[in-house]
């Protein structure tokens, strides 16, 4: 009863306590592993704004995102519900796409527009373009973009510059389609974009947003999703070279380097103490790549993949004030963010199923997380099959395990694309605290114990399967390539035509 009423007390203070509403700055890296942090291990990362984020606030330990691909990650992230209920698979999302984030889906923009927020986001987006920019984040609840609205890879970028002078980008990247554009709210501005001007134009505009944001006194909503350190990694003169880590050292750098910027920005508008900053991944490191696809540090696999590796990601909590330095081990979630920040917001919650939580108690008190469980969807996620894998307190149940091409070339054959699909009756159950590489499956005939826990899992999946509603595949309605954003859509031949 005692540490009830010390919660509610905690709550009311703080939110009688606060100046005023809370501005919210949310890092969404791409293909960052585990690993891949000074703060979280790596030897030769230089990461010096996000090991700074670290140490002055709270690290999470064990968070997850929702799938090992870009678009369903970014989903979930944005509506706090997983991506089989939006219609956010399987797979992702191509320039040519029909489909896209629904537009009855309720994103953190649009959860922060009634109550007064101004919003922005700038990068990359990745969640459908459409007919007439049908999907665009300006149609989702942001006030201003600025980005690439999918992947960097998709297009082709071998004779484009990736590292100054004029170092060309690493492989072919997506070919027979249009260069990458840089759009501007609706409006295509480049076209290829300039990979070695990109970041100084994502830190102008993120510095004009919160500039203007808080002279007018008007709270804020700021996302980054970044670029980096997806394929083909590229860096300008202020990160390459400079690491130790080769390209995506220098991309990762440059990375950590806007950020940087962005946290300069909010000490000299004076809004850092009211400015809650986030950071995490989409999803685990492209282990193809080799030395330049990442690294999940001891996780098992990575991108594609169900295992750690593929879905555990760092992640940061920084509010001077207001978050104490610290670790947290307490489970969380991508889908844990929409329904945390509407309450520190006191926004409404979308009248939706929900797969987020509140995790206010972990980010004020460093207290308990209100997460029981967390499942895990292939990039192909299908009623048929269902769940993959689920996680309840330490223990992770494997239903199905596969490899993934995102994960081949590494010595652990689990990860390899010729590792196929493999059925587990009884699931594979792993203790994470005592074994996070998911090395050692546990022995349930020698352990009566992990009986009722495996019951536990059986009863949490089934109730949870039964509540998952899988929306229309947006992805399954095919791509066009007259929808692929070209600056000038009457030229002639297309797509080597839209230059601008």
């Amino acid at each position: 009863m005692d540490n009830v009423r010390f919660y509610y007390l905690t709550i009311f203070l703080f939110y009688t306590c606060s100046a005023s509403t809370p501005n919210f700055v949310l890092l969404f890296a791409d293909d960052l592993g585990f690993g891949d942090l000074g703060c979280y291990g790596h030897p030769s990362s230089l990461t010096p704004n996000l090991d700074r984020l670290a140490a002055g606030g709270l690290r999470f330990t064990d968070f997850y995102c929702t799938s090992p691909v870009c678009t369903p990650s970014r989903a979930s992230l944005l509506t706090g519900r997983y991506q089989t209920r939006s219609g956010i698979y399987p797979g992702v999302l191509y320039p040519g796409s029909r489909g896209g984030l629904p537009l009855n889906e309720t994103t953190i923009a649009e959860v922060l527009k009634p109550v007064g927020y101004a919003t922005a986001a700038m990068g990359k987006w990745h969640l459908g373009v459409g007919a007439n920019g049908t999907f665009l984040p300006t149609r989702q609840g942001f006030d201003q973009y600025l980005g690439i609205p999918y992947s960097h890879d998709m297009g082709p970028c071998q004779n484009l510059t990736c590292f100054p002078p004029d170092v060309k980008c690493f492989g072919l990247c997506d070919v027979g389609t249009v260069t990458v554009p840089l759009m501007q709210n609706e409006v295509i501005k480049q076209q290829p974009v300039n990979f070695l001007d990109l970041e100084r134009a994502y830190s102008d505009f993120a510095t004009s947003f919160i500039t203007s944001s808080a002279k007018k006194k008007q709270p804020f909503f700021l996302y980054y999703p970044s670029h980096h350190t997806h394929y083909p990694q590229y860096a300008g003169s202020g990160a390459a070279g400079r690491s130790l880590r080769g390209p995506f050292g220098d991309a990762l750098l440059e990375f950590d380097n806007t950020i940087g910027n962005l946290m300069t920005t909010l000490e000299k508008t004076g809004v850092i103490n009211n400015t809650l900053v986030f950071f995490t991944s989409d999803n685990g490191p492209e282990l193809m790549r080799m030395s330049r696809g990442g690294n999940a540090g001891p996780l098992k696999c990575g991108k594609g993949t169900t295992y750690e590796g593929g879905m555990r990601e760092p992640a940061i909590a920084f509010w001077p004030g207001t978050i104490r330095p610290g670790v947290t081990h307490e489970m969380a979630s991508t889908l844990d963010i929409l329904p945390t920040i509407a309450s520190l917001a006191g926004a409404k919650l979308p009248r939706v199923m929900l797969d987020g939580v509140d995790m206010t108690e972990i980010l004020i008190n460093q207290g308990k997380s209100k997460r029981e469980a967390m499942m895990f969807y292939p990039t192909d996620p299908s009623e048929m099959y269902g769940l993959f894998a689920l996680r309840l307190g330490k223990y992770k149940a494997h239903f199905y395990t596969r490899g993934a091409t995102h994960s081949s070339t590494t010595p652990d054959q689990d990860c390899s694309l010729f590792t196929v699909l493999e059925a587990h009756d009884p699931p594979l159950i792993f203790n994470l605290e005592a074994d996070p590489s998911e090395h050692y499956p546990l022995p349930l005939m020698e352990r009566p114990d992990l009986q009722a826990v495996l019951e536990r899992i059986e009863n949490v999946k089934g109730q949870f399967e039964a509540s998952m509603v899988f929306g229309e595949s947006q992805i399954s309605k095919g791509s066009d390539p007259n929808l692929e954003p070209c600056c000038n859509p009457q030229c002639s031949p297309k797509p080597g035509c839209c230059k601008c």
